[in-house]
């Protein structure tokens, strides 16, 4: 699970901005009967869902974006020469280009509380930490400040759960994160935060890779078909099998200069689903249904892995081609389930519902001034109680986060006759 996330220089982030999934103190009556939407984790309560709200180029994606970054960093790091140059950008403007960029993550794996951080330029890593909190009470695992001098026993702290640690530091660059030189090199804790990166925290809908989608559909092809019932869809049955198939296969021959295509038999996964109507009739998934449904199947299959394995997933633009309706089933799931949780960015306002979300599971992403991205919660919003209507307040412009058009007659003419 995840308990709070900051982020600072960071594409249109300046300032520090901070994600927090602990849940607020709210004891009002409506907020009671929103239990299913908060879970507990050492008698604190933890949300479920939270939503971004903002308006276009305000931010949203960039934050996602951000997260995405510093994730793969954690399982993709270890691969880098010392040519690399990271993929993001710091904010633009106010020098904020030659400052450091920093990412802190407050998460918990296996009932263990984790706080990790690391600091980097496009170039280099500057600082990382992670520490823990055995029995209570917060333990170093590791530090790491490549400024405090020239050997890596002055840039590095220990505390003493690494095996070996040195060993580690030896063979990580300022191109590397410790951590991800550590799993590989098979230290356990450095696959245990690893593992909640790159298998735990999921970040995005798994798309069509023919190992995994017939591996998730084996595991949960019952509650799959009852799932996409649910949410109102005719199919009855689906079966997949392997078969082989002619893909191109590109042969270079570097000693001559030549480049021969020829074709290959190889194993692919084919899904043929059936229909209410006439439940006999095969068709193919690929060829023959439509692209929403295509979508909400793989939709599915990621939220069913998730929820049943308390997985984190992490969408921007939720609403992307899909019904209001699907969107507030897909939120039910995530509260339905024991401790998954869904961080999503959206523009729909029909969500805007404290009657089904909390204060404190609603966000807001504005552009400042200085064209940064500020982030806040409604629950920042003391002065606004939840027997009022937030979908209008925030259409109102109560709370920013939305853009101001000046859609005047006039205004519109002025561009049509230009």
């Amino acid at each position: 699970m995840i308990l709070e996330i900051r982020l600072s220089n960071f594409f249109s982030i300046k300032d520090e901005i901070t994600l927090d999934l602990r849940a607020g103190n709210i004891k009002t009556q409506k907020v009671k009967t929103l239990s299913n939407n908060v879970f507990e984790f050492e008698k604190n309560k933890v949300l479920k869902t939270v939503a971004l709200y903002g308006a276009n180029a305000s931010g949203k994606s960039n934050i996602i974006k951000a997260i995405r970054f510093c994730n793969s960093m954690v399982f993709s790091s270890h691969q880098h020469n010392e040519n690399a140059i990271f993929n993001f950008q710091p904010f633009k403007f106010k020098g904020f280009q030659k400052k450091p960029s920093y990412y802190f993550i407050r998460f918990v794996s296996n009932d263990i509380e984790y706080e990790y951080a690391f600091s980097l330029t496009r170039t280099e890593i500057l600082t990382e930490s992670l520490y823990y909190f055995p029995k209570g009470r917060k333990a170093k695992i590791f530090s790491r400040d490549e400024s405090l001098g020239k050997t890596k026993k002055d840039k590095y702290s220990f505390g003493s759960v690494i095996k070996r640690p040195m060993d580690v530091a030896e063979n990580t660059s300022n191109k590397t994160l410790y951590i991800s030189r550590a799993s590989q090199m098979d230290r356990i804790v450095g696959k245990e935060i690893f593992n909640f990166f790159s298998t735990v925290f999921i970040l995005g809908y798994r798309g069509f890779n023919a190992n995994s989608v017939e591996n998730l559909f084996n595991k949960n092809k019952d509650q799959l078909l009852q799932a996409l019932k649910m949410a109102d869809s005719d199919i009855v049955d689906i079966k997949t099998k392997k078969e082989l198939q002619k893909v191109k296969n590109l042969t270079a021959n570097f000693s001559t200069s030549q480049v021969s295509v020829e074709d290959k038999l190889e194993p692919q996964l084919r899904i043929i689903t059936y229909h209410k109507s006439s439940p006999k009739i095969p068709f193919d998934f690929n060829s023959e249904e439509s692209s929403g449904t295509k979508k909400m199947l793989f939709i599915m299959l990621t939220i069913l892995d998730i929820v049943k394995n308390n997985k984190i997933l992490m969408i921007d633009e939720i609403e992307d081609s899909l019904h209001t309706n699907i969107i507030e089933y897909i939120i039910e799931i995530f509260n339905a389930s024991g401790q998954a949780q869904l961080i999503y960015t959206t523009h729909n306002t029909n969500l805007l519902n404290l009657n089904k979300l909390r204060k404190d599971q609603i966000y807001f992403v504005n552009k400042k001034e200085d064209a940064s991205t500020d982030l806040y919660s409604l629950y920042d919003y003391k002065d606004f109680r939840d027997t009022m209507d937030v979908e209008k307040a925030y259409l109102q412009g109560r709370f920013d986060a939305i853009p101001f058009i000046d859609d005047s007659i006039e205004n519109i003419k002025s561009i049509i006759n230009e």
